[in-house]
């Protein structure tokens, strides 16, 4: 049960182990938590979260952001313009907010929302773990994807709504 956390410009936090937190704050700050159920968060301009293990959480604010988790049901989200979430692993769900920001969840049955302008990049698979296609789409789009409305995409590549 490890905890991190850093403060102010270029700060860096890394925890591991079980149920692990980590947090940094300031512009282009770095936080990683590794271990079932980690959470990781950067806020700030330029940040970067990370988080390795099932059910882990990411998250980074402001402008140019980055958040990435990796396990089952892992779940990134990033705030603020050009931000860049990333979720893999079954039921992953990546989260974007601002403009120009884009969320990709690439594992089998992964979700992905996006906001006004936003991009979402999401990966089909079939029962044997095969995977069958991946594709983009801009929100507002010909798709037809709406803002801050989950998807995920089918085996016939055709995006339709998270229930």
């Amino acid at each position: 049960r490890g905890h991190a956390a850093a403060t102010g410009d270029y700060r860096h936090a890394a925890a591991t182990g079980y149920s692990s937190h980590a947090a940094a704050t300031g512009d282009r700050g770095h936080a990683a938590a590794t271990g079932r159920g980690g959470h990781a968060a950067a806020t700030g301009r330029g940040g970067h979260a990370a988080v390795t293990g099932d059910r882990g959480h990411a998250a980074a604010t402001g402008d140019y952001g980055h958040a990435a988790a990796t396990g089952t049901c892992g779940h990134a989200a990033v705030t603020g313009d050009r931000g860049h979430a990333a979720a893999t692993g079954y039921r992953s769900h990546a989260a974007a907010t601002g403009k120009h920001a884009i969320a990709a969840s690439l594992g089998a049955a992964g979700t992905a929302k996006a906001g006004v302008d936003g991009w979402i990049v999401l990966a089909a698979w079939d029962d044997d773990w095969n995977l069958i296609v991946v594709k983009a789409a801009k929100v507002g789009g010909p798709e037809g994807i709406k803002p801050d409305v989950s998807y995920r995409l089918t085996v016939d590549g055709e995006f339709v709504e998270a229930v």
